[in-house]
């Protein structure tokens, strides 16, 4: 099945809609979301992508990542693939956006209108070995410390992430 994406300008104005794959070779700027989970620890939720993804595979990143398909609610959206990647569902609520563009392996481009969305959970964790092949939970200045000591092994989105993170104030509750 042809993944379809929506495509944005730098503001995150819909101009229309392109198939995934296609979206990635072209690197052409699409809608994307990122999930920081923390339990009550205050622990942030990591996830080692599967080795066999299209791109970044063997990668530790945040709880899950994706996009809105074609007519989908970001929200919405969010909630089906933390259900889908990581086997649970909570509240997510937006925390902050902000734009990038990566080249990736696998002659891959990531140019996406990042929304970061917020949650707290505590429970049972059941990922699709397709897409995490591993998860954690991790002190946030255990992660800041492996960023710092060996970026190589985060996503390049998670390290921007945690990096305009230092700049949010915020409850992981909230």
């Amino acid at each position: 099945m042809t993944e379809m994406l929506i495509l944005v300008d730098r503001h995150d104005t819909e101009t229309g809609y392109a198939e995934k794959m296609q979206i990635h070779r072209e690197g052409r700027i699409h809608r994307a979301f990122s999930i920081i989970i923390y339990n009550s620890q205050g622990e942030m939720l990591l996830q080692k992508r599967s080795s066999s993804k299209y791109h970044s595979g063997g990668l530790w990143t945040n709880a899950c990542c994706g996009h809105p398909r074609a007519g989908e609610e970001l929200l919405s959206s969010a909630h089906r693939r933390l259900k889908e990647e990581m086997g649970f569902e909570c509240i997510l609520k937006p925390l902050f956006n902000f734009l990038y563009i990566a080249h990736l392996d696998n002659h891959m481009i990531e140019h996406e209108f990042e929304h970061v969305l917020i949650g707290g959970y505590d429970g049972c964790i059941h990922p699709d070995p397709d897409e995490a092949e591993d998860y954690q939970w991790v002190p946030v200045p255990r992660i800041y410390e492996g960023i710092a000591q060996n970026s190589e092994i985060y996503t390049i989105w998670f390290v921007i992430l945690m990096n305009k993170l230092k700049d949010h104030r915020f409850s992981a509750r909230s």
